[in-house]
């Protein structure tokens, strides 16, 4: 049974930094359950509002449903009581209320819907798209608006009216104008959060605009340095996030840059950067070159010499 109602989630996971941890695979590609639980134990004692089991860090897209099941299972027995633990849903409508009530089963907090599988939809679509998963769990439910299920203003306001158990808006596209509107007319009714990739990089203004938190990949590898990070933004120490984003956060998303799905790849060689490696990650991604991985070491030595 999840330990949140919806509205005490929406409320704990806007309080601090969120994060997505890695899914662990071994050499054969196969799920490493002891690796993961290791680490969920591991991230359990730094200070992090809610972590996403199993999502886009995580390779949801490449995992089965039994698989998924699988890792927020364990992702909830390892992890300390107070850490809310999100699961994924996504693909079909049918698909994701089966993912939903999967997460129920495994006593997952809420769940965080991905956008629908390949097809295009339009606004009142995606609405009954999200309505229809919200009507079929108890969790808290937060949207996340990216790819092919970017929701207007209008349509999150429309949702927040017919589903009580909508928690939260996850912002994956970088348009300011929609989250601004978002924001003004719903207030506090919806908790925001930057989705996008190396969120570190845009928390700052988007603080501004109602978004007090973010889903941070660093934390996988560099925890300290991603609470630190998200410390000085929600304080406004502009020159210390100046700092911060010039000697490590830029130089990371100019490797993660070099090649499409790097944006994970990055954050499991950052794994065995730091000595708690996670195995590779399945295809279609591919994982970081040699000579990446060794830049992306070196960069990360400069800012945290002994690791983890």
């Amino acid at each position: 049974m999840t330990r949140f109602t919806p509205a005490e989630l929406g409320r704990r996971i806007g309080s601090g930094l969120l994060s997505f941890p890695v899914t662990h695979f071994a050499a054969d590609l196969s799920f490493d359950e002891d690796a993961y639980r290791e680490n969920i134990v591991r991230l359990g004692k730094y200070d992090a509002a809610g972590l996403f089991a199993a999502g886009g860090t995580g390779e949801f897209f490449s995992l089965t449903p039994t698989e998924v099941e699988r890792v927020v299972t364990a992702a909830v027995a390892s992890a300390p009581d107070d850490t809310p633990i999100l699961a994924p849903a996504g693909y079909g409508t049918a698909t994701a209320a089966e993912f939903a009530a999967a997460a129920e089963r495994a006593g997952a907090d809420g769940i965080l819907l991905f956008p629908p599988y390949l097809t295009e939809a339009g606004q009142e679509g995606l609405a009954r798209h999200v309505e229809a998963v919200c009507r079929t769990t108890s969790l808290g439910v937060v949207i996340y608006s990216r790819a092919n299920a970017v929701y207007s203003a209008d349509t999150v306001a429309r949702l927040a009216d017919s589903c009580p158990n909508l928690i939260g808006y996850k912002d994956g596209v970088g348009d300011i104008d929609t989250v601004t509107r978002i924001h003004a007319r719903l207030g506090d009714r919806l908790t925001y959060i930057g989705g996008l990739p190396t969120a570190e990089t845009y928390a700052l203004p988007y603080l501004q605009l109602g978004v007090t938190t973010y889903s941070s990949a660093i934390f996988n590898f560099l925890p300290e340095f991603a609470l630190d990070f998200y410390r000085a933004v929600r304080e406004l120490r502009q020159a210390d996030v100046t700092r911060m984003l010039t000697d490590f956060v830029l130089p990371y998303t100019e490797i993660r840059n070099r090649q499409a799905g790097y944006a994970v790849s990055i954050v499991k060689a950052g794994m065995t950067a730091t000595g708690h490696p996670a195995g590779p990650v399945r295809p279609p991604l591919t994982d970081l070159s040699p000579q990446d991985l060794d830049e992306l070491t070196a960069l990360i030595d400069k800012v945290h010499p002994s690791g983890i």
